[in-house]
């Protein structure tokens, strides 16, 4: 069972579907699954995450509902290119236009089969907004279509649930969706709790290299980093201290 949501995610939700409601309107979706089958096969995300030390997922995203404006001339091709020159071992991209300045919607099988039909290489799903079949099913739809699918988790129950459905990625969310406020302990409280066997990466609130370092020693293989490389003075400085280049 999906948990209750915060109203700055609801509206979000509530966009996303009645951007989707559009979209399978338009008659746009007929043609996605040949377009996603004609797509360049999957570049393996889980195995650019799995090296010594914590890997660094970058992120591009123009704004966030909690930090405001963050690149106000956003270049996400640009950004991407300097994130991988700087020793970023994945990229993510917020895709959703009216909160976080993206363009690509996601989060639904329509938007799963999009998003490999551009060259997606993985997806997040959160359980929180997610029942459970729901998420066994898009985490289905996304393996089939050769993609690797990171779950996300905040809380002890949503691990759980994630654990159940068998995902083989899991985010550890420090940011509470219900508050949008940020502990990193989140992290150290849920970790021990998952088994071996599965590809961990920490999300939000990882600001400099003694939080990868603390990472490291909690066994997390990856950290998200966004808002303190797109607020940094000098971001290419800030991707090799988080990724240790």
């Amino acid at each position: 069972m999906a948990t209750h949501t915060a109203p700055i995610l609801d509206r979000i939700l509530e966009s996303r579907r009645a951007s989707i409601a559009r979209l399978k309107a338009s008659g746009t979706f007929s043609g996605l699954p040949q377009s996603a089958s004609a797509a360049p096969p999957a570049r393996d995300f889980r195995g650019a995450l799995s090296r010594p030390g914590v890997a660094l997922i970058a992120e591009c995203k123009q704004r966030s509902p909690s930090g405001g404006l963050l690149q106000r001339d956003y270049d996400p091709v640009g950004l991407a290119r300097r994130y991988a020159a700087n020793g970023a071992s994945a990229i993510s991209v917020l895709t959703e236009p009216e909160f976080f300045g993206g363009s690509l919607d996601h989060l639904h099988p329509v938007q799963v089969t999009g998003a490999r039909t551009v060259g997606a290489d993985a997806i997040l799903l959160i359980a929180a907004i997610l029942e459970d079949g729901e998420l066994r099913s898009l985490l289905g739809l996304a393996t089939r279509l050769g993609m690797s699918v990171v779950v996300e988790v905040h809380s002890d129950a949503e691990l759980q649930r994630a654990l159940d459905a068998d995902a083989p990625i899991i985010g550890l969310n420090n940011r509470d969706l219900t508050t949008m406020k940020t502990d990193r302990a989140t992290t150290a409280r849920l970790r021990p709790r998952i088994p071996a066997g599965h590809l961990v990466i920490s999300e939000s609130g990882i600001d400099k290299r003694a939080d990868i370092e603390e990472l490291e020693r909690l066994g997390v293989d990856a950290a998200l980093v966004g808002e303190s490389l797109l607020r940094a003075t000098d971001l290419d400085s800030k991707v090799r201290e988080l990724s240790g280049r």
